[in-house]
């Protein structure tokens, strides 16, 4: 669709970066929820809810729990699509935040396996399903609110801004985390320490609900429900007319959700059970790499609309390949500044490279009258094949390697070149292509 907006304003770019700004809390509230489950799933939840297992099926299980999040995005993304691109992007805003945060707020005040027994797991995972369908809505809405404020020629940096969120929803609760396991033994963390963080998200979820109150419906989809009328079932617009461009960017998101959580998630497991580096010491490695990224990010944006964001999603995936045996000879050291420094390649460079370039590719490969639904099937149905297998990939590569990282490196290049690969075709989505 071609670009008939005349050159923004002053105040068209202050109300893009207040969008912007609005949907990056959102996101930040998302991924503080995900981020902190699958940090209190890699440290407690195998002893606070399936203590009578081993410890490695124990964080199996827990990391198990993990993915029944991401195999309900899909469904979420689907669902809260459909009505955003029939009624509006911000009223599935709201929903989605409040579904987000309130089943972050209950899983710290679920009863443990030792007061409910069975009960105990079996409300977990309702309340991840529930959070997955909440996160497979929140994604596509609080981008298209940023992409379709911002001019064309700046929609990879204004959708970096939201993305920011992502790193951000990791650095509090590691933050928070690592000031709590510093603070208190691991029995008080265990016992009822971790249930802070959970508590805490009230928070985030009353300023992020008061900032998109205040934000106005997409211009763009107003312009076009002024013009048209909304398809009676966009996903099977999606699947007749975009299953191509569907299919390829599914794939091309594998290697960016996918390796952000072996950065991270299996990471973070493997060096404090087969390494028994201190918990704090690698959520300090975290930390840095993240608050990194929260920089990184809008200057991949930028730079993704100059020299095409087709070329830099490629190139980040590429240094991602070729980190991956260095990534993790950097963490077998054990030295907290090399670690550090691993994080800081992976999550702030090749991730960042390829999250800041990602958004505006994804959403401009559908037409606005479809383009939440469009959005979000690539980035739900990507994100559970990539982020939400790989912490269970990750753990049973290193179970079935003795302890070794070898099999984690075998996936990360092969996500990294199949990604890569499906990247190529995606014209539609670059700038630089139109």
């Amino acid at each position: 669709m071609s670009d008939t907006r005349t050159a923004p304003t002053t105040e068209d770019r202050a109300a893009a970066r207040r969008v912007a700004v609005a949907s990056a809390l959102g996101t930040t509230v998302e991924y503080y929820d995900f981020t902190l489950y699958s940090t209190t799933a890699a440290l407690v939840f195998d002893k606070v809810f399936f203590p009578t297992t081993s410890s490695a099926v124990g964080l199996l299980a827990s990391f198990s729990t993990f993915f029944v999040g991401y195999l309900a995005r899909p469904l979420g993304g689907i669902l809260f699509g459909h009505f955003g691109d029939r009624l509006g992007r911000k009223a599935m805003l709201i929903t989605t935040l409040l579904i987000m945060g309130l089943g972050t707020v209950l899983i710290g005040l679920l009863p443990s396996y030792g007061t409910i027994g069975v009960a105990a797991p079996i409300l977990l995972v309702t309340i991840r399903l529930l959070q997955g369908i909440g996160m497979g809505g929140e994604y596509g809405g609080g981008v298209l609110m940023a992409l379709e404020y911002a001019p064309r020629n700046r929609q990879g940096f204004y959708t970096s801004l939201v993305h920011i969120g992502t790193p951000a929803g990791v650095l509090i609760p590691v933050g928070l985390v690592s000031i709590l396991t510093s603070a208190m033994g691991d029995a008080q963390f265990q016992a009822w320490g971790w249930r802070v963080p959970f508590l805490l998200s009230i928070v985030l979820i009353g300023v992020g609900l008061y900032l998109r109150l205040r934000v106005s419906e997409s211009p763009e989809f107003q312009r076009f429900r002024a013009e048209a009328e909304s398809h009676r079932v966009p996903v099977a617009r999606v699947a007749r007319d975009h299953l191509r461009d569907a299919v390829a960017s599914i794939v091309a998101k594998i290697a960016e959700s996918g390796l952000f959580n072996v950065y991270y998630v299996v990471a973070l497991a493997y060096a404090t059970t087969q390494l028994h580096i201190p918990e704090t010491q690698v959520l300090i490695g975290v930390l840095v790499a993240c608050a990194l990224e929260c920089l990184t990010l809008p200057l991949f944006g930028r730079l993704s609309d100059r020299i095409g964001r087709r070329r830099l999603y490629v190139a980040g995936a590429v240094f991602q390949l070729v980190l991956a045996v260095p990534f993790f000879l950097l963490v077998d050291t054990r030295n907290p500044v090399l670690v550090g420094l691993a994080m800081t390649l992976g999550l702030a460079v090749g991730h960042g490279a390829m999250y800041g370039a990602q958004a505006a590719l994804f959403a401009n490969l559908y037409p606005v009258s479809v383009r939440y639904t469009g959005l979000s099937v690539t980035q739900q149905f990507g994100a559970t094949l990539g982020g939400g297998l790989s912490p269970l990939l990750g753990s049973a590569l290193i179970a079935a390697a003795g302890g070794g990282w070898i099999g984690v490196v075998g996936y990360m290049v092969a996500v990294a070149v199949l990604s890569s690969v499906c990247t190529v075709p995606l014209r539609r989505g670059d700038l630089r292509s139109r």
